[in-house]
């Protein structure tokens, strides 16, 4: 699957643009600030009817403006043309279309055009709290599994009101009884699918971490749940009191995380930049690899600025990655047009360059 052309008018810094693409690499330079990301943003946006960097969309209008649209026109795996249209209006209102025909629910469209996106942000998901682990768990498995999605959503409004019961002065305990028991089975689909996640995922970020890092290190993660321990009734019972006290719940699939070590230790604690930032492409090269296989379809990668702090001879692995497995359609942002072109000799493959400033896309 790839992005052949993308029409948007008015998406944060970008005025107007229609560019085509290449099916295989994409290299889009320009001063900091000029829209690069947005450029990648707005392909993001397409998939996953939301910003990569916000959950908001009160920031992906232009300035001064009251709407944005957005078109994208792709030709999937299967030889079959897609088009898919977003209308974003201040106040709310917002719709998405494939084709002529508009969704009634925007969770229908994920994972009809997968997408991974690596950003200089992604630090977040080692340094941050735990939601951002859960938000990296949630993604892959929405674009791949849409019962996971239902699930999800489900827990997460049941527990909303469970919370709210629990601030009363005396919740009833019967009606507690009745959240645990809508709720777990929910939970119990959530934990299952993000334990084989993860055990899929692991050797598979340990096979690119070690191409990336030639051997210097080994790394390794693990998802850590209440629900390890038994089912979501057996953890409820045991936090009832806690609960009572803090009035809220104390446990449950909205406590899991990730764990990433390097030699052994906290990667937050002892990883330098460029091996947290060679982790992380790791993580997302998995990701890609996984989407595929389980999907089917050949997700997009989105690389912005991948190559502050790497090392040239990371800088050189990842690009051996790139070349020689197949990655499909590839957008690559840097500000510096010289290491593009560097890097494009690098890679057999058709590609394009593109030009940003102040918002204005211009291909070479």
């Amino acid at each position: 699957m790839f992005l052949n052309k993308l029409i948007l008018r008015d998406f944060k810094n970008i005025p107007e643009a229609e560019v085509s693409f290449s099916p295989k690499v994409n290299y889009i330079y320009g001063s900091n600030g000029a829209g690069k990301t947005n450029l990648l943003d707005a392909v993001y946006y397409l998939s996953m009817t939301k910003s990569y960097f916000s959950s908001s969309d009160q920031y992906v209008y232009a300035y001064g403006s009251d709407e944005t649209t957005l078109c994208g026109f792709y030709q999937m795996d299967g030889g079959t043309e897609e088009k898919v249209s977003a209308l974003v209006r201040r106040g709310g209102e917002k719709m998405f279309r494939r084709g002529a025909k508009a969704y009634s629910r925007f969770s229908e469209h994920i994972g009809l055009l997968p997408v991974v996106m690596v950003s200089p942000l992604d630090t977040a998901l080692i340094n941050d709290a735990g939601e951002e682990r859960r938000k990296y768990m949630n993604f892959i498995l929405s674009q791949i599994d849409r019962e996971y999605l239902r699930h999800i959503q489900a827990y997460n409004q049941l527990l909303l009101q469970r919370n709210r019961l629990l601030k009363d002065d005396a919740p009833q305990p019967l009606l507690l009884d009745t959240f645990t028991e809508r709720m777990a089975p929910h939970a119990a689909y959530v934990h299952e699918a993000r334990a084989r996640l993860c055990g899929e995922l692991r050797p598979i970020v340990q096979e690119f971490y070690r191409k990336l890092s030639q051997d210097r290190e080994t790394v390794d993660l693990a998802y850590r749940s209440d629900l390890d321990s038994g089912t979501l009734e057996a953890v409820f019972a045991r936090e009832a009191e806690k609960e009572r006290v803090l009035r809220y719940t104390t446990a449950g699939i909205q406590r899991d995380d990730l764990q990433f070590r390097l030699d052994g230790h906290s990667l937050r604690r002892s990883g330098s930049q460029g091996q947290q930032k060679s982790f992380l492409l790791a993580m997302k090269l998995a990701q890609f690899r996984f989407v595929k296989e389980v999907y089917g379809q050949t997700p997009i990668l989105l690389l912005d600025d991948v190559f502050d702090k790497l090392d040239m001879q990371r800088v050189e692995e990842l690009l051996a990655l790139v070349s020689t497995l197949d990655f499909g359609q590839i957008f690559l942002t840097d500000s510096n047009k010289v290491r593009l072109e560097q890097v494009s000799r690098g890679i057999d493959a058709d590609c394009r360059s593109y030009l940003v400033e102040g918002g204005r896309i211009t291909a070479e």
